[in-house]
């Protein structure tokens, strides 16, 4: 690849662009093609959390509670990316999410309902998300499986009043090792004529798969290797703790559970309790990444660089339902604060996690041009399949819950802690609570996603996020900021209707 800048001066530089005293978001800039010498199919987007967790996919789920628990860690890990399991959950609770996700190797998660051959069903909610209810000896997952209840079974029984014994189809159990993958499965059930397998680990059935639900993942797009698998052969999941002294037990909790990584939350990681906390973490467990944040400037970044962080999360009120930029008159145009960042990190081998301002496939481009090694996104995956909540309706439409993490409803479940509000007694919100419409599952529409951001780094003649930093730090790729009016023009315009679709 040549790195030999243009022989003809066109665009600017980044060095030059982003030292103006402008505050730029993704949105503002606008990348100027290069030479295509390859297919967009040979676009390698590998890259690292962290310095030795490596992903084949950049992208992060956020540790927000209406967007990264068991299912998206499980779905995402699946795709070669990572989800980061919130904080706002007692440390045993996040710690049993971790293994929930960990203790399967499918990308899909039903939570199953176990009861005893004795019990009654009341309703259709004591099915909670599961398609059936399994009934075992004793009624809890360590014990032998003896039949179990569909939801149509359950529907179709005339008299509920009965003990699920009396009405329950027995059951030769028929499992799989957890470590099954959805190929394998697939031919367990093809072989057995059945309409679901359990998966054991442990001599604990971990979870169920149903023939439904390979079928529906065999029509999504086809998943690209064997996933984000650490070296346990577990799928990799990180997680998000805090910097006062309690969350040191909740790192422990992590630790036993299996997490590949931990991030730091904090809204502004510039502070004595992070600092604090990155040499804590690595002295008591030198094999763990630990990644630091937020931050937006080179300052900032290199407090933690030298504190030790493996990894730098950037961004400070770019999301969409953060208030910080408004409420406390502190933070940073998205775009600037990634290339600053990522300016000083790469020096020290340290990857960037662009988070928030995230809203299509192009800012995804412009995060990793700029330097970035992941993409950390909320809103972008809040209201799939897999992210926490129940579906409603709004005005005829299917949303889910999306709340800030500074949102004062979140607050009260212990976010205040991650804008060092924990303490104060009266409780100011840096965050929103919204609704977002119903995405469907991120095993299908993230492919589509990875194929566009591929498109975008063939443009700019880029076939690795390496060959990116590499094109941008030689002054090879160059930008421009647009005005107004190029924005509108580089968007839909000057129809009377049309239909917005990518796949």
């Amino acid at each position: 690849m040549d790195f030999t800048p243009p022989p003809i001066e066109d665009g600017f530089t980044a060095e030059k662009l982003f030292n103006q005293g402008f505050s730029y978001t993704y949105d503002d800039v606008i990348f100027l093609p290069h030479y295509i010498d390859f297919p967009a199919e040979a676009v390698d987007l590998s890259s690292r959390i962290s310095r030795n967790v490596p992903l084949s996919v950049p992208f992060v789920a956020s540790p927000m509670d209406t967007v990264s628990e068991s299912a998206m860690a499980a779905a995402m890990a699946s795709l070669g990316a990572m989800a980061i399991i919130h904080s706002n959950i007692s440390p045993a609770i996040q710690a049993a999410v971790i293994r929930s996700a960990k203790s399967r190797r499918v990308p899909i998660l039903s939570h199953p309902v176990f009861l005893p051959p004795s019990a009654y069903i009341d309703s259709l909610d004591d099915f909670a998300d599961s398609p059936f209810i399994l009934v075992t000896e004793s009624g809890n997952s360590k014990s032998k499986l003896v039949g179990y209840v569909s939801k149509e079974d359950y529907t179709n029984q005339s008299d509920k009043s009965l003990k699920v014994h009396n009405y329950m189809a027995p059951s030769t159990p028929i499992t799989v090792p957890w470590s099954h993958d959805l190929k394998e499965i697939d031919k367990v059930l093809e072989e057995k004529k059945a309409n679901f397998v359990g998966l054991v680990k442990d001599n604990e059935m971990v979870d169920v798969v149903t023939k439904d639900d390979v079928e529906k993942v065999k029509g999504y797009p086809k998943l690209a290797g064997p996933g984000s698998v650490g070296a346990d052969g577990e799928w990799m999941v990180g997680a998000a703790i805090g910097t006062r002294e309690q969350d040191k037990e909740r790192l422990e909790h992590l630790v036993k559970a299996g997490v590949n990584v931990v991030i730091l939350d904090s809204s502004q990681g510039n502070s004595s309790y992070q600092l604090e906390m990155i040499k804590y973490v690595k002295k008591v467990y030198p094999e763990l990444d630990v990644v630091g944040g937020n931050v937006v400037t080179m300052y900032q970044a290199e407090n933690l660089i030298q504190a030790g962080v493996d990894g730098l999360r950037v961004g400070m009120g770019s999301g969409s339902i953060c208030t910080t930029q408004e409420v406390c008159a502190v933070g940073r145009g998205q775009a600037t604060a990634v290339y600053k960042v990522a300016s000083i990190a790469y020096k020290s081998g340290v990857p960037v996690i662009a988070d928030g301002g995230i809203s299509n496939s192009g800012h995804i481009v412009k995060a990793l041009s700029l330097g970035a090694s992941t993409v950390m996104m909320g809103s972008f995956l809040a209201g799939s399949n897999e992210a926490p909540g129940a579906y409603e309706y709004q005005n005829g439409q299917r949303v889910k819950k999306y709340r800030g993490m500074g949102s004062l409803e979140a607050m009260t479940k212990g976010s205040d802690q991650r804008y060092l509000g924990d303490t104060a007694k009266l409780k100011i919100a840096q965050g929103v609570v919204g609704a977002v419409k119903d995405k469907g599952s991120v095993l299908k529409f993230l492919p589509y996603t990875m194929q566009a951001v591929k498109q975008g780094f063939q443009d700019i003649g880029a076939n690795s996020l390496q060959s990116a930093h590499d094109l941008l730090r030689s002054k090879v790729l160059r930008l421009e900021v647009r005005t107004g009016a190029a924005q509108v023009e580089g968007g839909i315009h000057g129809l009377v209707s049309y239909e917005k679709k990518y796949f």
